[in-house]
């Protein structure tokens, strides 16, 4: 028994000899970093804000920087170059989310689409999304809801506008968002459900927007978290008990219905079986990010065409003209198609402040290879839009607001250009990214055809300091005052 132990031992001994060397050079391989520090590594290098403090940082260690925050290593990147062998090259090897307490937590063990780990789950539930709510036919067929909501946004700005008072734009287009979600979704607004009153939208959308912005240390939290989740978790029960029990009446069927009815439907013999929890979790998914992404780029769009006046000058000239200098009672989106410069605004808004600054981080799954660097499993990959986009390599005049600088240009924000993305790339990309364009348009051609805009007396120059990590705003919200422009 001995010999034949000493006879496997010596078998192997090249095997392990070589495993260990390879694990060597793969760890000797990494990108470099700033220095650390034991037990914290480089917690105590950030300060601020997340993307600009890891901007900074890339300045002085390189495009690929290799960070431990606690006992979690992540490489931070950069470079349009280093995104596209991430988000394309190596899409397959590193398109799952990092299994933390937190985004378990979120996500309800993995039922979700946006921080679900990689798998059958994560590739049928995204399937779901999109033939039931996220697809070209489903959006398309979503735009009376777009138009009518609009129209309540502009009457109400009609009032303020009499008055001359100030509007707080950051609260109105979250409220506008929140409503055009739900009734897309839920089937009703959230002022038309009995659960929840108007006076508790904004609480929602300032709860939701906490929980999506969150400090740097409480990056990947748990507390705060499961209250959140508590009163989310409340309101759809309400809205699904509804939905099965028809206590209200409805244009045609929506998404709770269309997966209420794939759960009653399916056979017990088949390998993935929907849940409650799998439709929470999507609903849960459509509305923070359907709520966030249309609600943050109009808020940013309007604090930059203020600050802008030869931009705000040429966009609404530009609307008034195609539309025709007769005020229209109610805009539809086909007039979109013929507005290329509030297109260009819409996609140099995305430049400047992509609502998502960082990308969702990706974990790797398997060994790979990016800019020369040896990258190991179970390493977070972050990818900093913010930083990419305001890189004077790929943009002249980084951090002026120039929409210009988009015509005749093939960079666009669907995913193929690894210098501008919003929406990201890849088998992660945005699904909701068609829904949250056709918001945004809809909802500034209506704010610039019918009204003209200009700070309040007391205020000298539009501020336009961020707040937030996982998704940015305006940290002082955006107060307009609107004239009904004749």
């Amino acid at each position: 028994m001995a010999i034949l132990l000493s006879f496997l031992l010596l078998l192997l001994l090249p095997l392990l000899f070589l495993f260990i060397s390879k694990n060597k050079k793969h760890s000797n391989n990494l990108p470099s970093g700033p220095t650390q520090i034991p037990f914290i590594g480089n917690l105590h290098q950030i300060k601020g804000s997340l993307h600009t403090c890891l901007h900074d940082l890339s300045k002085k260690h390189g495009p690929m920087m290799l960070l431990r925050l606690g006992v979690v290593r992540m490489v931070v990147i950069t470079s349009s170059e280093g995104a596209e062998e991430v988000l394309k090259t190596h899409d397959l090897e590193c398109c799952t989310r990092p299994t933390t307490i937190a985004l378990k937590t979120f996500s309800r063990n993995g039922n979700d689409i946006g921080s679900g780990v990689y798998g059958e789950t994560w590739r049928e539930l995204r399937k779901l999304s999109v033939r039931e709510f996220f697809s070209v036919k489903k959006v398309q067929s979503f735009r009376y809801v777009r138009e009518e909501e609009c129209d309540l946004l502009v009457k109400k700005l009609k009032e303020s506008a009499l008055k001359q008072s100030p509007v707080n734009l950051s609260t109105t287009l979250f409220c506008l968002t929140g409503s055009i979600v739900s009734r897309t979704a839920f089937g009703q607004s959230f002022f038309e459900n009995k659960h929840i009153g108007e006076e508790r939208v904004e609480e929602l959308m300032l709860e939701a927007h906490k929980n999506m912005s969150l400090k740097f240390t409480d990056l990947f939290p748990t507390g705060g978290l499961g209250w959140f989740l508590d009163v989310v978790d409340t309101f759809l029960d309400h809205i699904i008990d509804d939905h099965q029990s028809k206590t209200f009446t409805q244009d045609r069927p929506d998404l709770i219905d269309a997966v209420l009815e794939m759960i009653h439907k399916q056979e017990d013999n088949e390998s993935f079986k929907l849940t409650i929890d799998h439709l929470k979790g999507i609903s849960t998914n459509i509305y923070l990010a359907g709520v966030d992404t249309s609600a943050i780029t109009m808020i940013w769009a309007m604090a930059e065409l203020v600050r802008n006046p030869r931009v705000m000058k040429k966009v609404q000239d530009e609307i008034r003209t195609c539309i025709g200098s007769k005020q229209k009672e109610r805009l539809a989106e086909e007039e979109i198609d013929k507005l290329q410069y509030l297109k260009l605004v819409v996609k140099e808004t995305l430049r400047l402040h992509p609502p998502a600054p960082l990308l969702l981080p990706r974990e790797t799954m398997s060994h790979i290879k990016i800019q020369g660097y040896d990258i190991p499993p179970k390493i977070l990959l972050l990818i900093n839009a913010w930083s990419i986009g305001r890189d004077p390599k790929y943009w002249k005049d980084p951090e002026e607001f120039i929409p210009e600088r988009f015509i005749d240009s093939p960079v666009d924000y669907r995913g193929k250009s690894f210098e501008f993305l919003p929406f990201g790339s890849g088998r992660r990309i945005c699904p909701g990214m068609a829904s949250a364009i056709a918001t945004i348009e809809l909802g500034l051609l209506n704010l610039l055809y019918y009204f003209d805009w200009s700070l309040p007396e007391e205020k000298k120059h539009m501020d336009m300091e961020e707040a937030g990590v996982v998704t940015v705003v305006k940290k002082i919200p955006l107060e307009l005052i609107p004239s009904l422009h004749q």
